[in-house]
C-alpha cells in the first residue's frame, strides 16, 4: 500500500473496506431485516391540503382479510410533539392528524396488517370527512395581511422572524445590482425511502430500528415523544440507503410505529412506497431572496441587503431555521463594508421543510454568486476578475464576519486560480466569443462560483472508542452514523496510522444506542473532524495502555517502548525480535481482566469553514433551450485530506446534487395544494447519463481546531456547483440581454428567456419585496411584539444538520 507524508497511511488512496459486504448483500438494510410475526404499517394520508378533520371511517377496512388493527389519533395515545427542533409550542405535530389536516400526505390513520398488500388494500377503503379550508402553498401569500391562519392559536402564519437594524444605504455605490431569486423547493429522494420498525421484548423494552442519520438524538426524541425513560428504549440503525439531511431526528411515523408495537405486542414494520416518501419525507430549500448589491465602477462591493422569505411547510421544525443559516453565511468569501439581512419564514399547506445537502448554505452561495455574476455583466468586468477584487485576503484569518461567524482558515483565491487553470478559462472565453460572432445555434456558457460553508457548526463534540482483540483485529465504536461516507475506512486509517493494524482488520460499530454510549450522528459534514478526532484520541489512549503493558511484560521502562507501525508490533526500541503483536497484548490484557481499549470524547472549539471554487461549462441549444453540461471543474478545500479517494467521491456526489437543483429538480403543487411531482416520472433527478466526467481537485488549508487539520467535505461540492451551473446557463444567454433565469434552468425557462430577450419583452428579475418586512420594521419601531422568537437554539441545530 502506498504511503502518505512521512510514511503515514494518511493522505493515501485506500479503497473502501465497507464495500464488499454491501456488494455481496451481506450488509442489511431495513427491508432485509427479519422480524418473525411482524405486522406491516400502512399509513392513510390526507388528500386535502387544509381542512377541518371530522370522523374517519374505518368500518369497511376493518373487515378486510389480514387487518389486525386500525389506529387514528384517538387510539394512538401519543401527544403532539416536535420534529428535529422545536420552533414554537403552537406548532407541535400530532403523529396522526387531529382536528385539522394541514398538507396533502399528512397521516390520518394507520393500518396494521399481516402483509403490506393487505394493508394497502385496506387503506384504500378508509376515508375521512374533511371540511376544506383555504389553501396557502406560497409563503408570500401566507404572510400577506388577511391570510387564512394555518394555526389559528398562533395568531399569524409567521414561523421565524428576524429583522436587522437598517445600516445599508448604498450611498457609496455607483450602481446597484438587484434580483429576486427563487431557490426552489427540493425533495431529498434518498435511494432508500424513510422507514422504521419496532419490537417490544418480553421485559417490555422497546427496540426501534430506523433509517436515521442520528440514532442517539432519535433515542432522546422518541423517549420524550412516548413519555418513556431512555433506558427502556434501544435505537438501532441498520444500513441506510442515503440520508442527505432528510433522515435527521424523529419523524411522526416513527412514533406511530413504536406505539403500534407497544399496543399490539408484535413487531411493526413501515417501509413506504416512493410516492409516499416524496410527500412525507421533509423537503428543503424553498426560499425567495430579494437581494441588492452595491458596486463601484471599478467593481468593488459597497454593501449587501437581503430580504428573504422562507417556507417552513405545514409543521415548522428545523427547516424553518435554515433561512437563518442562509443569513449566517451571507458574507460568503467576500469583503463587505455592511450587510443587512431580514428573514420572514411562513407556515404553508405543504410538506414540512427539513434539511438537504448543505441546509441553508447552498442558498446563501447561490444568492451571492448570482449577484456577483450580475455585477460582472453590469460593469463589464470578467467574472473571475470581479471576484479577485473582492475576495477576502489570505492574511485576514481567523476572520469574524458581519453575522458573527469566525472563519478559521482560508485561501480563497487559490482554488479559483486552480479551477481556471484546469478548465482552460481564457481559451473557453475565446471559443465563446467565436461562437457568438459566427451566430452558432449552440451557445457556450461558462459559470464561475466561489464559496465558503460551515461544518460541525454548533456542535457539542463526539465520542470514539477502540478495542483490540486477541486475534490482532480491532473494533472502533463511533457516535457518528455511517451511511455511505466511508467512515469505517477513514477511522481504520486513523487507527492503523498509530498501530500498524491493517485497515482490513478494523471494523466499525455505530448506530446502536446500546453498544455506543453517546453520539451526535452524521450531519453538517461533522464526522471526520469530530468523530475522526475522537477515534484518534481513543487510539492514543489505547496505545498508551499497550505500551505500559508491554513494558511490564518485557521488564522495560515505558519510555523505551515504541510502536513499529510497519511491523504492527509493540516493543523495546532497537530490540524488534522481542516485540509483541497486538493480538498478544490484547490476550495478555484480557487475562488480567481488562480489555485493551480506549475511549475519548472530543470537543472542537468552534466550527470549520471549507471553501472552494467551481467552474461549469454548458452548451445551450438556442432554438429549444436544452442545456447540456459538458464540463465541471470542482476545486474544494476541506483542510487536511485523510483519504483522497473518499474526498473525490464526496465531490462527485455533491456536484451531482448541485447539478440536479440547477437544471432539473423542483417540487411543485397545484392551487389546491396537491403535489404534482410526487414520483420519479414527474420529479427529475440527474443520472450518470446527464453528467460529464467530473474534474475534481483539492487544495489543503488545514484548520487548527482539531488535531487532524480536517474540515467537512460531504456538502461542499453541492454548495459550489449549484450556482456555477446556473451562472453558466445564464452566461450562455447573456449576450442577447438575459440577466437571470430561476432554477431549475429547464429548457422551457431558458427558451422563454432567450425569446423574450430577443423580442424586447424580457421582464426585470427584480420587483419589490412583500410588505411583511415594512410591517415588521414598523412594529419594531413602535416596540410591538412582532412574533420574533429566540432563534439561537434553532440556528445552532440548523448549523449541525
Amino acid at each position: 500500500m502506498a504511503s502518505g507524508k512521512g510514511g503515514s497511511i494518511l493522505g493515501t488512496r485506500v479503497v473502501r473496506t465497507e464495500d464488499p459486504a454491501l456488494l455481496l448483500g451481506h450488509a442489511k438494510f431495513m427491508a432485509d431485516l427479519d422480524f418473525p410475526n411482524k405486522l406491516h404499517a400502512v399509513f392513510v394520508r390526507s388528500e386535502v391540503a387544509h381542512g377541518t378533520l371530522g370522523p374517519i371511517h374505518t368500518e369497511d377496512a376493518e373487515l378486510m382479510t389480514g387487518v389486525v388493527d386500525i389506529l387514528t389519533a384517538a387510539d394512538l395515545g401519543v401527544a403532539p410533539h416536535h420534529g428535529f427542533t422545536k420552533v414554537h409550542d403552537d406548532f407541535a405535530r400530532p403523529p396522526l392528524a387531529e382536528g385539522r389536516v394541514r398538507f396533502v400526505g399528512e397521516p390520518i390513520a394507520v393500518v396494521l396488517a399481516e402483509t403490506f398488500e393487505q394493508g394497502e388494500d385496506a387503506a384504500h377503503l378508509i376515508w375521512a370527512e374533511i371540511e376544506p379550508l383555504p389553501v396557502l402553498t406560497d409563503p408570500e401569500d401566507a404572510l400577506a395581511v388577511g391570510a387564512e391562519l394555518i394555526f389559528p392559536g398562533h395568531g399569524s402564519n409567521e414561523a421565524v422572524i428576524k429583522t436587522d437594524k437598517p445600516r445599508t444605504n448604498f450611498n457609496d455605490a455607483d450602481y446597484l445590482v438587484r434580483g429576486r431569486y427563487v431557490n426552489q423547493r427540493l425533495a431529498v429522494v434518498p435511494m432508500e425511502p424513510d422507514c422504521a420498525a419496532a419490537e417490544v421484548d418480553k421485559h417490555g423494552r422497546l427496540t426501534l430500528w430506523a433509517s436515521t442519520q442520528m440514532p442517539h438524538i432519535l433515542h432522546e426524541q422518541i423517549a420524550a415523544a412516548l413519555a418513556m425513560p431512555k433506558r427502556s428504549i434501544r435505537v438501532v440503525t441498520p444500513q441506510v440507503g442515503g440520508g442527505f439531511g432528510g433522515k435527521a431526528g424523529i419523524h411522526p411515523e416513527y412514533s406511530v410505529v413504536a406505539a403500534s408495537a407497544i399496543r399490539t405486542g408484535r413487531p411493526v414494520v413501515w417501509i413506504p412506497p416512493r410516492s409516499d416518501d416524496m410527500k412525507a419525507l421533509p423537503h428543503s430549500r424553498g426560499q425567495i431572496q430579494y437581494a441588492e448589491l452595491g458596486c463601484t465602477t471599478n467593481g468593488e462591493f459597497t454593501g449587501l441587503r437581503v430580504r428573504l422569505v422562507g417556507d417552513a411547510g405545514a409543521y415548522p421544525s428545523v427547516g424553518a431555521f435554515l433561512p437563518m443559516g442562509t443569513r449566517s453565511m451571507a458574507q460568503g468569501t467576500y469583503s463587505f463594508p455592511t450587510i443587512e439581512f431580514d428573514v420572514a419564514v411562513a407556515v404553508t399547506n405543504t410538506t414540512p421543510m427539513g434539511a438537504y445537502r448543505g441546509a441553508g448554505r447552498p442558498e446563501a452561495t447561490a444568492m451571492l454568486e448570482r449577484l456577483v455574476d450580475q455585477a460582472a455583466l453590469e460593469s463589464g468586468i470578467d467574472p473571475i476578475e470581479i471576484r479577485r477584487r473582492n475576495l477576502l485576503g489570505d492574511d485576514v484569518f481567523p476572520y469574524t464576519t458581519f453575522t458573527g461567524n469566525v472563519y478559521d482558515s482560508g485561501r480563497y483565491m487559490l482554488p479559483l486560480e486552480r479551477a481556471a487553470e484546469i478548465v482552460g478559462y481564457d481559451q473557453l472565453r475565446a471559443e465563446q466569443a467565436d461562437r457568438r460572432e459566427r451566430g452558432d445555434r449552440v451557445l457556450l456558457g461558462i459559470g464561475v462560483a466561489t464559496y465558503v460553508e460551515i461544518t460541525a457548526g454548533g456542535d457539542d463534540g463526539e465520542f470514539g472508542a477502540i478495542e483490540v482483540h486477541s486475534d490482532g483485529s480491532a473494533t472502533v465504536f463511533a457516535g457518528t452514523q455511517s451511511h455511505g461516507q466511508g467512515h469505517q475506512t477513514t477511522y481504520a486509517m486513523l487507527v492503523s496510522d498509530q498501530t500498524g493494524i491493517p485497515v482490513g482488520q478494523i471494523t466499525l460499530v455505530d448506530g446502536d444506542t446500546d453498544r455506543v454510549r453517546t453520539g451526535g450522528g452524521t450531519g453538517g459534514s461533522r464526522s471526520i473532524q469530530l468523530g475522526g478526532s475522537a477515534i484518534r484520541g481513543a487510539t492514543e489512549l489505547m496505545v498508551a495502555k499497550a505500551k505500559k503493558l508491554a513494558a511490564q511484560i518485557l521488564e522495560a521502562d515505558v519510555a523505551d517502548i515504541v510502536v513499529d507501525t510497519a511491523a504492527g508490533t509493540v516493543g523495546v526500541a532497537g530490540v524488534p525480535a522481542q516485540a509483541l503483536t497486538w493480538g498478544e497484548l490484547a490476550d495478555r490484557s484480557s487475562s488480567l481482566g481488562e480489555p485493551l481499549n480506549g475511549e475519548f470524547d472530543f470537543a472542537q472549539d468552534g466550527a470549520t469553514y471549507p471553501f472552494g471554487a467551481h467552474i461549469a461549462v454548458v452548451e445551450v441549444d438556442s432554438e429549444t433551450g436544452l442545456t447540456r453540461l459538458i464540463r465541471h471543474v470542482a476545486v474544494d478545500d476541506c483542510g487536511t485530506v485523510i483519504n483522497p479517494l473518499l474526498v473525490e467521491g464526496q465531490q462527485h456526489g455533491g456536484v451531482a446534487a448541485g447539478v440536479g437543483q440547477a437544471l432539473y429538480e423542483e417540487v411543485r403543487f397545484d392551487v389546491h395544494g396537491n403535489p404534482i411531482t410526487s414520483n420519479l416520472a414527474d420529479y427529475g433527478i440527474p443520472t450518470a447519463a446527464e453528467l460529464p466526467s467530473l474534474e475534481v481537485a483539492s487544495t489543503e488549508t488545514p484548520t487548527t481546531l482539531n488535531p487532524l487539520g480536517a474540515k467537512g467535505i460531504g456538502e461542499a461540492a453541492t454548495v459550489g456547483s449549484t450556482p456555477a451551473v446556473q451562472n453558466a446557463v445564464i452566461d450562455a444567454c447573456a449576450h442577447v440581454g438575459v440577466r437571470h433565469i430561476d432554477m431549475p434552468c429547464s429548457p422551457e425557462r431558458v427558451w422563454r428567456a432567450l425569446r423574450d430577450a430577443q423580442t424586447g419583452t424580457l421582464e426585470d428579475s427584480w420587483h419589490e419585496p412583500p410588505d411583511i418586512f415594512d410591517r415588521l420594521r414598523e412594529a419594531k419601531r413602535l416596540s410591538k411584539d412582532v412574533g420574533q422568537i429566540d432563534t439561537s437554539v434553532g440556528e445552532t441545530a440548523a448549523q449541525g444538520i
